[in-house]
């Protein structure tokens, strides 16, 4: 299904009825890597899966792809749907999304879940990192996929998951630079959203990766220490993509914790 938004479209897919469940993916991904949970989900939720803008089937929107941008695009499909109020949990990328959108849209929120995401801004480093990706980006974005989609794997699961990688690459590959470049920019800089986490009158979820090159879970403590009510789950030999790396924990602690949230 598509929604027209702000001269393009945005692409989702619903399934399944009752408490609403939003699922957003990270960068250079899409709602396909939800794919795997939707039967599960969809027999006890309202599941929404949405391509954020410039990935999947939607369209890019704005050379600088902003957090907040994004959180607004899914605040106009869950006005779309009549949606009052939902859990929304996010990968990566995904998670920065679902915290703009608490930030903005604090009401509508009955859960908010952060997969391998964090609240806090892009140190300087960080940043350096990200302009040194773009440069690349510009220059040759598959050899930017080539590198940066392995590295989110743990060392010990990149030969397991070796089709998973070439998959995720391959759909990759097929987006315009302009939307790579535009999440980058959106990423490299957003605001810490720390604020989110301590003032949060709903429960946060952090699912952590215990080898994430990309999110330290060192740091995840740090954060759940600042939430009233934080639930967490630590995955033993995992990097960031708990989704394929440690499928089936990942679906059961989401599940539990979306269930928790209806019951608050």
């Amino acid at each position: 299904m598509y929604l027209d938004y702000k001269k393009g479209s945005i692409h989702f897919e619903e399934y399944g009825s009752g408490d609403v469940l939003v699922l957003l993916h990270g960068f250079t991904e899409s709602l396909k890597i939800w794919h795997e949970f939707k039967q599960t989900l969809s027999a006890s939720y309202r599941l929404v899966l949405i391509d954020l803008p410039g990935h999947g089937r939607s369209s890019i929107l704005s050379e600088v792809h902003s957090m907040e941008l994004m959180a607004d695009s899914v605040k106009a499909v869950l006005d779309h749907l009549n949606i009052p109020s939902a859990v929304i949990t996010g990968h990566s990328m995904g998670g920065y999304v679902a915290l703009a959108f608490a930030r903005k849209y604090s009401s509508m929120l009955r859960g908010l879940g952060l997969f391998h995401s964090t609240s806090l801004a892009d140190s300087d480093e960080a940043k350096e990192a990200r302009e040194r990706a773009i440069e690349v980006i510009q220059n040759n974005h598959n050899r930017f996929l080539l590198n940066f989609i392995p590295d989110l794997f743990a060392p010990e699961t990149k030969d397991l998951y070796k089709d998973e990688i070439q998959s995720l690459i391959d759909e990759a590959s097929l987006m315009d630079p302009k939307a790579i470049l535009a999440a980058q920019e959106g990423m490299k800089n957003r605001t810490s959203t720390l604020d989110v986490l301590i003032n949060a009158p709903f429960p946060v979820m952090f699912i952590a990766g215990q080898k994430d090159s990309r999110v330290p879970f060192e740091n995840i403590w740090v954060q759940m220490a600042l939430t009233e009510t934080a639930y967490s789950l630590i995955l033993r030999n995992t990097g960031h993509m708990g989704f394929i790396e440690a499928k089936v924990q990942s679906l059961d602690f989401l599940d539990s914790f979306t269930e928790a949230c209806y019951k608050v």
